[in-house]
């Protein structure tokens, strides 16, 4: 089907300004105001509502193969669209972890079946497959980047050879994308509380995995990259420390290191941990408020480029056991966006810099092939939201296959009520059309 969206405020490239989007075959065919057209079109009143681009979340975890118990690509797409999430991009830390060609291809026969939104999989990376990983470098228009785990956080992906950091950061031609915590001071950090107390509790989480081993990590990954010239992203920054790392003297097209900072970061600290506890318990750890202050700070002043979620699903009982068995992780992407908008309307951001975080310069990043933007020849990833309509979260309409939320109950003072991926409306207030899936995400590198 075509769409007509008339008199709509669009928010794109900085500026917000009422006018008309038709949609066409998949693509945003003509931007302007008062259009008409002869052919037969569905035609969507947006009066007093916000057209953005479709946000896209650079990293997430949707668990299938393997952990499906957890989630599928299926329900947590799904989760993603009715949240504003037009394009994923996932990890490779699921079972078996994706350390060969034909196991991160396989992923990709999963999503174009399955998965209601965008999509995209990192090659993952070992001590022992580093000619499985460098052959990623002839699918640099059709992969999302490497994956490199520098401190340990799920199964075998931690990389600790320090030859095989050097052959990785020197060989892989497309973007790699670190999770960085130093290993060594985790352990000692860990040892240490451990002499001091018996039993550990997730506000212990903070103390052991440290500003100083997510310092001393990014420290390391950024002197690979800048002694190799390679293409860095490091993933949810989550300490004022590091922010001293990364620079907003370039534009983000031309850096060559840039960061990412994840929503629960901007929102929760420390102080949580008394009422929520393992809810959010996740690596990197969720810290201290002066942390979170300088976060935003960082955000606004474009040293932290892009806005993502580390959307990462466990059961119920898996996080409810002791601290130091239950899993690190917990779900948000489909709240990410509505947890922005809330800091829209409460002028923390604007909502101009929200989809440039979340949209533009994910895109631009990833140097992403015609989305991330409202611009007449890219594809039509465009999400409606209601800057008045009041949103609760609650059981009833937590779509993660997992069943619950860190945020359970909040009302956020907006809502998503319109979602398109390809020109295709899979969710319209509240109803939903699955009968066309998703596209492997391409690359113009």
């Amino acid at each position: 089907m075509n769409y007509l969206i008339k008199g709509i405020q669009i928010v794109n490239e900085g500026k917000t300004s009422v006018g008309d989007v038709f949609i066409k075959e998949g693509m945003i065919h003509k931007i302007d105001r008062n259009i008409s057209v002869k052919e037969n079109v569905t035609e969507i009143n947006g009066n007093g509502k916000f057209l953005l681009p479709g946000a896209i979340d650079d990293q997430v975890h949707f668990r299938e193969p393997g952990l499906t118990h957890k989630a599928t690509i299926y329900s947590e797409s799904k989760a993603a669209v009715a949240g504003g999430v037009t394009s994923f991009m996932e990890m490779p830390n699921t079972v078996p972890p994706v350390f060969t060609q034909e196991l991160l291809e396989q992923k990709y026969s999963i999503a174009a079946t399955s998965s209601l939104a965008n999509y995209s999989f990192y090659m993952g990376t070992g001590n022992d497959n580093l000619d499985e990983v460098l052959q990623t470098n002839d699918k640099k228009n059709d992969v999302c980047g490497v994956k490199v785990f520098m401190g340990s956080s799920t199964g075998n992906l931690l990389v600790d050879n320090p030859l095989v950091l050097e052959k990785v950061f020197g060989g892989v031609e497309l973007l790699i994308a670190t999770h960085c915590e130093d290993e060594a001071t985790i352990k000692r950090n860990f040892q240490k509380i451990k002499q001091q107390k018996e039993t550990l509790e997730p506000s212990d989480h903070p103390l052991i995995r440290d500003e100083e081993a997510c310092f001393e990590s990014s420290f390391r990954a950024i002197q690979l990259a800048k002694k190799h010239d390679t293409r860095l992203h490091i993933l949810h920054i989550s300490t004022e420390r590091e922010l001293q790392l990364f620079s907003n003297m370039l534009p983000l097209t031309e850096k060559r290191i840039t960061a990412e900072v994840c929503v629960h970061h901007l929102h929760f600290t420390s102080d949580d941990y008394e009422t929520l506890g393992n809810q959010i318990k996740c690596n990197p750890a969720i810290k201290a408020k002066h942390n979170k202050d300088a976060l935003w700070q960082g955000l606004l002043d474009n040293k932290l480029d892009v806005i993502a979620t580390d959307h990462a699903p466990h059961t119920w009982n898996e996080k409810n056991e002791p601290y130091e068995k239950a899993h690190a992780g917990l779900p948000l992407v489909q709240h990410s966006l509505l947890l922005m908008l809330q800091y829209v309307k409460e002028k923390k951001i604007s909502l101009e810099k929200v989809v440039e975080k979340m949209s533009h310069a994910v895109a631009d990043c990833y140097q992403v092939e015609r989305r991330g933007y409202i611009r007449e020849g890219y594809f039509a990833d465009l999400v409606m939201v209601d800057m008045e309509g009041l949103y609760t979260i609650n059981k009833q309409n937590i779509l993660y296959k997992c069943g619950w939320s860190p945020l359970e109950g909040t009302t956020f003072p907006a809502s998503v009520t319109h979602t398109f991926i390809n020109g295709h409306l899979v969710y319209g207030n509240g109803l939903w059309n699955e009968s066309i899936k998703g596209m492997r995400i391409k690359f113009d590198r």
